[in-house]
């Protein structure tokens, strides 16, 4: 059993319970959009998802009952429809948060009789990193809901030329090993890359503001006040920081800098070829790459189904990772996955040199 498999399952409820601890009231809810889950019902989501993995999954593949009556039909994302979940019998808060907690004991403590059970280990690095995607989405609904929050800081953009990705053939995806991967990583397949001229870094704020201020439009949470442009952080406007990432643009924003900037967005493979020779890396925010989120060649279902086959050809791939996100989720063959609208997550852009 890997040493680290127990201290990341209950430092991604740590992450978790940092961001949503405060929330009550009608705050358990929010208002009814496309782009976010009722809090309440995200937060039994995650403790049905690590039972339903680590706990209920059976040697027959079967399914015992859930500890918790009438789980599957609140908390299956699969089959309960975006649009109703405000509207379900949820259990108050105090019961949610009495769930997840007896299910995370169950779980350590399964993990303790059963040390050497690979298959439990899976399992639990699955709603490790489930734990974790969602303590991020938890995050970027309290910047949609305008909820104050600490917790996420930006690093600078440090600018500079472009690097030089020189002609070559690159193993996308992920190799088989000991470190748990996701089924669109795999497997890792030759194609061949560049030459291409990749940006150092994402672009920032400034940059962004140029393309604004030559009548480009100006991205969500931004804002004209006094002479001076502002940004919202969670519940506060903020003087615009010139030298962070631009942030909140989604992919069809990105594509129109590039066409004003007379750049281009890179391919994933691009991407991930940089970012295996060590000259770029996650920078604090999701990265928009040109590519469509297709399946990799002789791709198979993992037992998590729904994870990734639902979703080909009608998102876009992102690379990197926000500061919203653990290092532990991050690694160089890592693809995140939106629709092109979606602005609302830590997402943001850099650019290749056209040619």
């Amino acid at each position: 059993m890997l040493p680290d498999l127990r201290s990341d399952l209950l430092d991604a409820r740590r992450r978790s319970e940092r961001v949503t601890d405060d929330l009550d009231g009608g705050r358990l809810l929010g208002p009814k959009l496309q782009i976010v889950n009722p809090p309440l019902w995200e937060l039994g989501h995650v403790g049905w998802f690590q039972e339903y993995w680590c706990l209920r999954r059976q040697p027959t593949g079967e399914y015992a009952p859930s500890i918790l009556a009438g789980a599957d039909a609140l908390y299956d994302s699969a089959k309960v429809a975006h649009d109703t979940r405000w509207d379900l019998p949820l259990p108050d808060i105090r019961a949610t948060r009495g769930y997840l907690a007896n299910v995370l004991e169950r779980v350590q403590e399964r993990l303790a009789r059963e040390p050497d059970n690979e298959e439990l280990a899976y399992f639990v690095r699955l709603a490790t990193f489930h734990e974790d995607m969602h303590a991020e989405a938890f995050t970027y609904t309290r910047q949609t809901h305008g909820y104050g929050f600490d917790g996420f800081e930006l690093p600078a953009v440090v600018r500079g030329e472009d690097l030089a990705v020189e002609r070559q053939s690159h193993m996308l995806g992920a190799k088989p090993g000991a470190q748990f991967v996701f089924d669109n990583e795999k497997w890792a397949h030759e194609v061949a890359v560049g030459p291409c001229q990749i940006a150092r870094a994402p672009v920032s704020n400034g940059q962004f503001l140029e393309y604004v201020e030559s009548g480009g439009a100006a991205p969500r949470y931004w804002k004209k006040e006094a002479g001076r442009w502002l940004q919202r952080k969670f519940d506060r406007w903020l003087p615009l920081p010139p030298d962070e990432p631009v942030i909140h643009v989604d992919w069809d924003e990105a594509q129109a800098y590039c066409r004003w900037a007379k750049r281009r967005l890179p391919t994933e493979a691009e991407w991930e070829c940089a970012a295996a020779a060590g000259l770029i890396g996650p920078a604090g925010v999701w990265e928009w790459t040109g590519s469509a989120f297709l399946p990799y060649p002789g791709f198979v279902l993992d037992p998590y189904k729904e994870y990734s086959e639902p979703w080909f050809g009608s998102h876009k791939v992102l690379r990197g990772g926000s500061s919203a996100a653990p290092g532990r989720l991050l690694r160089h063959s890592f693809r995140n996955f939106y629709l092109p609208h979606r602005g609302d997550v830590f997402c943001g852009f850099r650019t290749c040199a056209l040619g």
